[in-house]
Order: structure tokens, then C-alpha cells, then sequence
């Protein structure tokens, strides 16, 4: 399958600058998906997250994460995913296992281990240069998204 690119990779998930933390997605199919973000100086959390020794929040790289296995689901509910929007529930078995600083590809690689109609589960793994940074699953429920009028009428 093709790659995709941030303009397939915004089809798909709603977030947006400066909280889109999935640069491109480069393998996947019905169950599994393959996804980086590249980590860059630029990025504004490390003007706090040390100054002296940049280092992306744990939290971050949990969301980078999450996003890419979110891709993942929602290729499988279909790109469209018929006005529907996952939303992050809980979080088992996290482990962060090495540091991810500026200059780093953090590449993630997640399955989906229990899909429904209402809720799905994944476990993903977060490697930089071939070493697990990050390990965790990720529950979801799948809910129904305001429409553009409902929204409009808030």
C-alpha cells in the first residue's frame, strides 16, 4: 500500500498544529500501521522541556503514539469513518525505555488487539534508531461526532 502523506494523514485525524504529532505514515494494512514523527529543535515544548538538555514530554510521545494507532483505526472504520471519532479512554502497561530528543525519528509501529463497534484496543511500540522508547495499549471508545450544524449551534 502507498504511503501517506500529512494532507491523507489530516483526512483522517482531526488534530491540527501544533498537536499533530504524525508526520507520515509508511506501512499498514487491516490490523497493523507503521508511522514517525520526525522530532525537530523547533518544537515549542522544548523551550521548557529542558532548557540545556531537550528532551520530548513522555506525554508526547504517548500522544505521537496514540495518533499513529488512531490513523490505524481509522483506516479500518474507513477514511470517511461515517461521522464517527475515537477518543481516548485509558492507558495499560506504559513504559517509556529511553529518551527521545531534537534530531530524533521517533518511528511507531501499533496493531489493533480488539476492535468492536463502540471501542477498540491497540498496542503500539515507539522505537528511535531501532530501540523501544515507548511501549503502551491504548482504549478507545468510538462515538459519534457532532455535525457541522450541532457544532455551529454551540
Amino acid at each position: 500500500m502507498p504511503e501517506i502523506d500529512i494532507h491523507g494523514i489530516m483526512k483522517i485525524l482531526k488534530h491540527r498544529y501544533p498537536f499533530l504529532l504524525v508526520d507520515r505514515i509508511t506501512d499498514y494494512d487491516d490490523m497493523h500501521v507503521t508511522g514517525y514523527k520526525n522530532v525537530t529543535m523547533n518544537e515549542p515544548f522544548f523551550q521548557g522541556h529542558f532548557p540545556g538538555d531537550p528532551t520530548m514530554p513522555g506525554v508526547l510521545i504517548l500522544e505521537s503514539m496514540g495518533q499513529v494507532a488512531s490513523v490505524l483505526l481509522g483506516i479500518k472504520l474507513g477514511h470517511e469513518q461515517g461521522g464517527k471519532i475515537a477518543f481516548l479512554t485509558g492507558m495499560d502497561k506504559v513504559r517509556f525505555r529511553k529518551p527521545v530528543r531534537p534530531g530524533d525519528k521517533l518511528v511507531t509501529k501499533a496493531e489493533l488487539t480488539n476492535v468492536r463497534s463502540s471501542s477498540a484496543k491497540a498496542k503500539a511500540v515507539a522505537y528511535v534508531d531501532d530501540e523501544i522508547a515507548a511501549e503502551a495499549e491504548f482504549l478507545t471508545i468510538i462515538a459519534d461526532t457532532l455535525s457541522k450544524d450541532e457544532e455551529a449551534s454551540k
